[in-house]
């Protein structure tokens, strides 16, 4: 039996596992995909949003300040990639002046620090690389960027390593009230828990109907995105946004952690997870992010992809007991990266005030690092590689990792099943090449560690295999 079971381990998921695992609890994760941060994390801009934008006393608005200042310490003690860069809304109209001075306002209510209004002069000599038209924006220093699967991971990871069992591709098929809590169904058998935290991402509100009738509907809404390479990556120093409109926070140029640009997204109504790229997408975020910095050098880019998140009808998160002992984190779409890890204290906040027992473990261990080979000192790359010959084989020179942080990866708690799982770890494939020179050694290296063929890895999630049939030289029919 366990205490919580939480169905989903996209960040708002492994956030709760998170928090949940600081206490003595049974704490389950049931997954579908053959990872964490396999949906909308993993595509999605990064941005830890300030928190101007939201109205003020929505959840939306509360969760964002609280789950940036969480970010800040959670990702030194977790050591995941992050960058307080601050960030600066565009207006080029008086009708935008108005709209930049309505966020200034509900940006000082919900608690934002640093907020300031700029001239467009003020803000070209804050980012030279603005537009002209430019005639005034508003400064958010206090927003951020970081890597989004590796916060996930992270979160994940040290949920598992304080005792959160982790169950990957387990697809729950059915939910029963029981007179202890719930018997959950899944593609893997049943499992009986006190509470079900339903973390579904796209699909809560299916897994919602399975608990309780329908009290919100969502509306896949799809974001396509330019990955730019690191020559553009210094273009801005700041997340550069335009006014928010109906459809979102609008098309974005920032840093990354990692040293590229990114440009994005549009948003588009969907059905489900389309995750497909068009060039009538594409042309509009490239035609947009323009008015805001004319330079950036769309002939670099080594990428594109889209990102969808799950809309609530609501206007704000769902975040509820929907029925009893059955807690709804739905509809999290942005600010949602920004607010994961305040979700997650106001989901056990909320269980605990309902009756799970919330006593703290004395032995919860916060911290986490990894080797980021690259980034250390020569003299601690020469020691290192004398000590493991692994660290000295470089498998990825786009992104100059190697062998030895791919091994540790596939020997962590939570290991990658994919090629892609592999990047979203260590950054192999994440370069200039996008995994051309190095996917065959990182096939290699799965197949040694996991024990199988090549024709058994896939790229990504199940099925998308990257082998059908060998071609040369073995037995031939006849």
């Amino acid at each position: 039996m366990y205490d919580v079971l939480i169905i989903g381990c996209g960040i708002t998921g492994a956030a709760t596992a998170f928090e949940l695992s600081k206490y003595r609890l049974r704490v389950g994760i049931l997954e579908r995909e053959n990872d964490v941060a396999d949906g909308t994390t993993k595509a999605n801009s990064a941005i830890l949003h300030a928190g101007y934008d939201p109205l003020p006393g929505s959840l939306m608005a509360r969760l964002n300040v609280r789950g940036v200042a969480l970010a800040r310490q959670l990702c030194t003690a977790l050591d995941v990639p992050y960058s307080p860069c601050g960030s600066l809304v565009l207006g080029f109209t008086p009708a935008d002046r108005e709209a930049l001075a309505e966020l200034y306002r509900r940006g000082n209510v919900n608690g934002v620090p640093g907020l300031a209004l700029l001239t467009g002069d003020e803000a070209r000599a804050l980012e030279p690389s603005l537009s002209p038209a430019v005639t005034a924006a508003l400064h958010a220093p206090s927003a951020a960027i970081c890597s989004p699967w590796e916060y996930c991971l992270a979160l994940a990871e040290t949920a598992v390593r304080n005792g959160a069992e982790l169950h990957l591709e387990t697809a729950v098929t059915g939910l029963y009230p029981t007179e202890t809590g719930w018997r959950v169904e899944t593609s893997r058998g049943e499992l009986e828990s006190r509470w079900v935290v339903n973390a579904a991402g796209l699909d809560a509100q299916v897994v919602h109907e399975m608990a309780a009738p329908r009290t919100f509907t969502l509306h896949p809404s799809r974001g396509q995105y330019f990955l730019l390479d690191k020559s553009e990556g210094d273009r801005v120093g700041r997340v550069i946004f335009q006014c928010p409109n109906e459809h979102g926070k609008g098309v974005l140029v920032t840093p990354t952690v990692h040293g590229n640009l990114l440009v994005g997204p549009n948003a588009e109504p969907v059905e489900g997870d389309d995750t497909a790229t068009t060039a009538a997408g594409l042309d509009f975020v490239r035609g947009t992010a323009l008015r805001s910095v004319p330079s950036v050098d769309f002939r670099t880019v080594i990428r594109s992809f889209a990102g969808v998140r799950a809309v609530a009808d609501t206007g704000d998160f769902v975040i509820e007991e929907a029925a009893p002992r059955f807690l709804d984190l739905a509809g999290i779409c942005s600010p949602g990266l920004s607010a994961a890890p305040a979700v997650g204290e106001y989901a056990a906040e909320l269980m605990g005030r309902a009756g799970l027992p919330l006593e703290r473990k004395a032995s919860f261990q916060a911290s986490r690092r990894r080797v980021r080979f690259k980034e250390l000192p020569e003299g601690e790359k020469a020691r290192l590689a004398a000590e493991r010959p692994d660290y000295g084989r470089i498998i990825c020179r786009c992104e100059t990792v190697t062998e030895g942080e791919i091994l540790d990866a596939l020997r962590a708690p939570i290991p990658p099943r994919s090629v892609d799982g592999v990047k979203r770890r260590v950054g192999a494939g994440l370069g200039r090449c996008q995994g051309g020179f190095c996917g065959p050694r990182v096939v290699e290296l799965l197949c040694r560690e996991l024990g199988c063929s090549p024709g058994e890895i896939v790229q990504d999630r199940a099925g998308s295999w990257l082998l059908a049939r060998e071609t040369k030289g073995g037995k031939t029919d006849v």
